[in-house]
């Protein structure tokens, strides 16, 4: 969920002279070696900017999600990354997949997926549904950013 869509970027302040974000957005197949694709992505609208390596490493742990532990992953699944950047500020991450049930791995001591997100990124989170697909979402911050 985009911060336009819930309201949440520059609710309840002053309208601020925001440039508008760079946005884009690219389907991918939910296939083991299009997370590889995903993190190429990324890196390419995010070159040269501070926040560039660790939204490349949350992209990866939110489209690998989506191949292993979602319907996704199934045959003719897909999974969508949308990137929002807002120079100088923040840089707002999605990754959607088609539903289902999540099958978390099993644990054994090493920090995983949305952990490393929630690590990395000043906020995150997941929305959805098994039925309508979840979108799981991180907002890096800019180092320095002005407030």
């Amino acid at each position: 969920m985009t911060p336009a869509a819930t309201g949440l970027h520059g609710a309840g302040g002053p309208a601020l002279a925001v440039p508008p974000p760079r946005s884009r957005a690219q389907v991918f197949p939910a296939r083991p070696e299009q997370v590889g694709a995903a993190r190429r992505f990324v890196a390419g609208l995010l070159a040269g900017t501070p926040v560039a390596d660790d939204a490349i490493l949350c992209v990866s742990e939110l489209a690998g999600n989506c191949v292993s532990h979602s319907v996704s992953g199934h045959p003719g699944g897909t999974f969508t990354v949308r990137v929002e950047v807002y120079d100088g500020d923040y840089v707002w991450l999605e990754v959607a997949d088609q539903g289902g049930l999540w099958h978390p791995s099993a644990p054994d001591g090493r920090v995983h997926g949305l952990e490393i997100v929630r690590r990395l990124a000043g906020e995150s989170g997941v929305a959805g549904s098994v039925f309508s697909g979840w979108e799981a979402w991180a907002r890096l911050d800019w180092p320095g950013r002005g407030y």
